[in-house]
């Protein structure tokens, strides 16, 4: 096989489909494409958010769990013919995170971390990567997290699901660089969102801990990351210094790291056990 030419996709011509665009980092991103002239689609699972999404960007719209293979596949199609084109740009942004104590989360709880986080970004890929590599040109982003980087207490089923997403977008970019299509992969910190509220009602302490003080990040600031990534044509985008440096030196910090969290565990057990 002889390798394509890197042709980078123009955004100002661009059709962009955005799953989990209905809110957070998937809504911020399309936002900002659609200033940027892109024709811009959104999926996302509550209608009523994504409808009132759809109107701000603006964008067209379908409603679609992105667990559901069939329902994916389905929506994209749509949503191609609807705008008279086929994706040009994906951005898979769609996700849950359920932290929790390993030996206390349910079961289902692990395995719907997987369908929604890492088949939900598996299922849209298979979509619209196809058509990417017969015309040659593309690009594909999927919205990772740091949790990927390195293992973090508390996060047994989300950090897993997020390591899987990071795996198939090295593998997938393997394979896709040589077909011209772009592939990234962002790893995001906290990020002041929805989903960060809903997670934190089950935060245990220890992962507040060894969170400390960072102050989330906004969806914007990730937006303008994904935007510049694909401009770029970079597969890892972090859009803060901290998960920069982690991804590039993670390894070696490793060990330093983890002794640091588990100091701070035990801090809050010492803590627990006077109260």
């Amino acid at each position: 096989m002889t390798p394509r030419s890197a042709r980078p996709v123009e955004i100002g011509s661009a059709h962009v489909v955005v799953t989990g665009g209905s809110s957070g980092i998937g809504l911020a991103t399309a936002r900002l494409l659609s200033g940027r002239g892109a024709k811009v689609s959104l999926i996302a699972r509550g209608r009523v958010r994504l409808e009132a999404a759809a109107k701000d960007v603006p964008a067209a719209a379908r409603v679609a769990d992105v667990a559901d293979h069939a329902a994916v596949t389905r929506a994209v199609a749509e949503l191609e013919e609807e705008r008279e084109q086929p994706c040009d740009i994906l951005i898979t942004s769609a996700g849950l995170a359920r932290p929790g104590h390993f030996l206390e989360l349910p079961d289902d709880v692990f395995r719907q971390m997987i369908e929604v986080d890492y088949f939900g970004t598996l299922y849209a890929l298979r979509a619209v990567v196809p058509g990417m590599v017969e015309r040659g040109r593309g690009s594909v982003v999927a919205v990772s997290s740091a949790a990927a980087l390195l293992g973090i207490f508390g996060y047994s089923a989300y950090g897993p699901a997020k390591f899987a997403v990071r795996g198939l977008m090295e593998s997938v970019r393997a394979e896709l660089v040589p077909h011209g299509v772009h592939v990234g992969v962002v790893f995001p910190p906290d990020v002041d969102t929805p989903q960060l509220a809903e997670e934190n009602q089950y935060k245990p302490a220890e992962t507040r801990a060894i969170g400390g003080t960072i102050k989330p990040l906004t969806p914007e600031k990730v937006a303008a990351a994904i935007v510049a990534g694909i401009e770029r044509r970079r597969f890892v985008i972090c859009p803060d210094v901290g998960t920069r440096v982690l991804a590039r030196f993670g390894s070696a910090l490793m060990p330093l790291l983890n002794r640091e969290f588990d100091r701070r565990v035990k801090a809050i057990g010492k803590a627990a056990r006077r109260a």
